[in-house]
């Protein structure tokens, strides 16, 4: 009689190594070892027992190489501190940008000396694989971080911080995710209740104008990179905010935000709910009799970020960019025109105007991220942050020289975006701003008063309290008040006590907070917060 037994089971009881597997793994602790993944145990660990069962027929271990491939690329992504890959696709401008740029931005992705550790690791690999059985050792491994981790680079555990009981003691506060959003939610509560009260308008006020000077690309660190920190034109500033927070990195946000000045800080979301009126910065300046203006040296299309501005009912540009000649082609190819050629232009439309007090809003992007100069032939060329930083600087300050030889009193604000993160870090790129740390959202922010017969030559005050842009509305406030009364501006008076502001800054795909002294970020679509690494604090 036939032998009726089941067929053997051998096939199936034969459980493959990883084989090729083990580089990827093996990569991924190297890169874990210096610091660029953010490494998830558990799914690492699922993908290697799917890697290693056992199938019956070429066929079904064919298949699942083929659906290894793109998984194991996608979970690599899912290890790094780049954001979630659906903000990428959820950002249509970044289509429009020119292959210059593009070819820029692969050069940054590229660590050299990362990609020699990579090649001896391949070398290694393919000299040891024959002689050790590389498997265990990526079993071991994956199984020692799933079980203890590695202290030393493991960022996502909850912190404890400090707090301060009634009787003055020092106790505890654990910095768990329930109690950030508890604080976050009470800081947004707070922050709705605070408004700048401004001074009803007088007809026999003093004229003067207010100039806003909103610069995309530049941060305390920006200038620290590129040994500009000490400059001409800060020199030059009456009143300097050391510890500024934009409470973002990306210019629609800044825009709205700094439009929206005098009220407390908004949520990333409430930007793009109808602002009440009386957190309009320009809209309450125009009640006090000032006629809005709005200026760029771009034209503002890409992201839509002229729509940023007439949404917080600002008019259009007084000028149009295209006026002038081109000194720079963005990112995007559009052409970019000379800060000081766009503001004399202003100037000049100013000075044949009857209004007696004028508020400009000037939007400039001269140190946008990926912008060439145009050269004399009308090509362009790459421009290095440091030639552009140091050009705007000087335009800003030829400007102050035609402010104050007119003779008329202006006050002028220069407010920056954001930072232009130009050393990145484990987190992300050099020029990329998706997670707002405190070294792209802390600017130099300055106040020059030109004609207000304010003592020259003194030293600057300096305003080490952490600020944002509520301050900046409740200082205008007191100015035209003070103006009112035929006095010189009083520093004493406008900078005692100026709101104070939490570090809280927001995109639409990550916040970042600071409690109790450490930061913490929490990325689109994640409900816990962790930790920032040191480097980002």
């Amino acid at each position: 009689m036939p032998d009726a037994s089941l067929p053997s089971a051998v096939p199936l009881a034969r459980w493959p190594g990883l084989g090729a597997w083990n580089l990827y793994f093996l990569g991924k602790f190297l890169l874990l070892a210096v610091g660029l993944l953010d490494f998830h145990a558990l799914p690492n660990l699922l993908f290697a027992a799917c890697l290693m069962v056992p199938l019956p027929g070429t066929w079904l271990r064919v298949g699942r190489q083929l659906l290894a491939l793109p998984s194991g690329v996608a979970l690599l992504y899912y290890d790094t501190w780049l954001p979630p890959f659906q903000r990428l696709l959820a950002q249509p401008g970044v289509l429009d940008f020119s292959w210059e740029y593009v070819l820029e931005l692969l050069n940054r992705f590229i660590d050299w000396n990362l990609v020699g550790g990579l090649l001896l690791l391949l070398v290694a690999y393919l000299y040891l694989r024959h002689w050790l059985r590389l498997t265990s050792l990526s079993l071991a491994g994956l199984l020692w971080l799933a079980v203890v981790g590695l202290p030393s680079l493991t960022i996502g555990a909850p912190q404890s911080g400090v707090a301060e009981a009634a009787g003055g003691a020092v106790a505890p506060v654990k910095a768990d995710s329930a109690t950030l959003d508890a604080w976050l939610e009470q800081f947004f509560a707070s922050e709705g209740q605070r408004v700048t009260r401004f001074p009803a308008a007088r007809a026999d006020e003093p004229p003067f104008d207010v100039l806003v000077l909103n610069i995309c690309s530049l941060a305390w660190a920006d200038l620290d990179a590129v040994g500009l920190r000490d400059n001409p034109l800060l020199a030059r500033m009456d009143v300097i905010f050391e510890r500024f927070d934009t409470a973002t990195s990306y210019s629609g946000p800044a825009v709205r935000r700094v439009l929206r000045a005098s009220c407390g800080q908004p949520s990333h979301a409430a930007l793009y709910q109808p602002a009440p009126e009386q957190c309009l910065l320009f809209q309450n300046l125009a009640q006090l009799g000032f006629e809005r203006q709005t200026l760029l040296n771009h034209n503002g299309h890409f992201d839509d970020l002229l729509d940023d501005i007439t949404s917080q009912r600002m008019p259009l540009p007084a000028l149009l960019s295209g006026s002038f000649p081109r000194a720079l082609v963005g990112f995007d190819g559009s052409p970019i025109a000379s800060d000081l050629d766009v503001l004399r232009g202003w100037w000049r439309q100013r000075q044949q105007s009857p209004a007696s007090h004028v508020s400009l809003f000037y939007n400039s992007i001269s140190l946008h991220d990926g912008n060439r100069v145009v050269t004399a032939d009308g090509g362009t060329r790459s421009a290095d942050y440091r030639g552009r930083a140091g050009r705007l600087l000087d335009d800003l300050a030829q400007f102050l020289d035609d402010l104050q030889r007119s003779g008329r009193r202006v006050v002028v604000l220069i407010v920056p975006e954001h930072g232009a993160a130009l050393h990145g870090d484990r987190m992300q790129l050099s020029g990329m701003r998706e997670i707002p740390t405190s070294a792209i959202t802390h600017v130099p922010v300055g106040v020059k008063f030109v004609g207000m017969d304010l003592p020259s030559g003194g030293e600057a005050r300096r305003v080490d309290t952490p600020s944002s842009y509520l301050a900046l509305s409740e200082l205008l406030a007191r100015l035209y008040e003070q103006q009112g009364l035929g006095q010189a501006p009083d520093l004493d008076t406008l900078l005692e006590n100026l709101p104070a502001a939490e570090p809280v800054a927001e995109t639409a795909g990550a916040q970042v907070l600071d409690f109790r002294g450490t930061s913490y970020m929490r990325l689109q679509g994640q409900r816990e917060w962790q930790p920032l690494p040191k480097e980002n604090n």
